[in-house]
């Protein structure tokens, strides 16, 4: 009797052993079919949109959509530079950043920082202090200084990679 009680206990916990593995193994199933269908959807959704907006963008435009996060690219030194004036000559120091598309760009630009640095300069030493002295003249400065750093670039890239030149520090003594 006591054989026929060990063969008994022994049978009935395969079955269960067998149940529970096969309970966890459709259940892992499952959950990696949702996480799937999840990604599927997240992934396939972004695609087809993302295509389908620059389809259209280009089709109105007939040129390359801006697409993408802002990218500030600092200048690694300020732009310091004399201004002859009226009565005597100023100081100006002027800290740039450029704002580019994408990630892409803004390596792009890095590349090209000494090319930029010219223009820049170029752009800065030929300005006049009495329109430095007002915000009109500062927003045209920093205009002009944009036009000049596409146009310097435009050559070498094949199309306008700075989106905005910004002023993060403009001093004049």
């Amino acid at each position: 009797m006591a054989e026929e009680e060990a063969l008994e206990l022994e049978d009935n916990k395969q079955p269960k052993s067998k149940r529970k593995l096969i309970a966890f193994g459709v259940i892992g199933l499952v959950i990696v079919l949702i996480i799937a269908a999840a990604l599927w959807f997240f992934i396939g959704a972004s695609d087809g949109s993302a295509d389908s907006d620059n389809a259209d963008g280009a089709a109105e435009t007939q040129e390359p959509v801006n697409v993408g996060a802002a990218y500030y690219v600092g200048m690694p030194r300020p732009f310091l530079f004399n201004l002859p004036g009226a009565s005597r000559s100023r100081l100006v120091e002027i800290k740039v950043q450029l704002m580019v598309r994408g990630a892409d760009d803004g390596i792009l630009i890095k590349k090209h920082i000494p090319l930029i640095e010219d223009a820049l300069l170029t752009t800065f030493s030929s300005a006049d202090v009495q329109k430095l002295t007002s915000l009109a003249g500062k927003d045209e400065m920093r205009q002009l200084a944009l036009l000049n750093v596409q146009n310097t670039l435009q050559p070498v890239t094949g199309r306008k990679v700075v989106e905005k030149v910004l002023f993060t520090g403009f001093i004049m003594q």
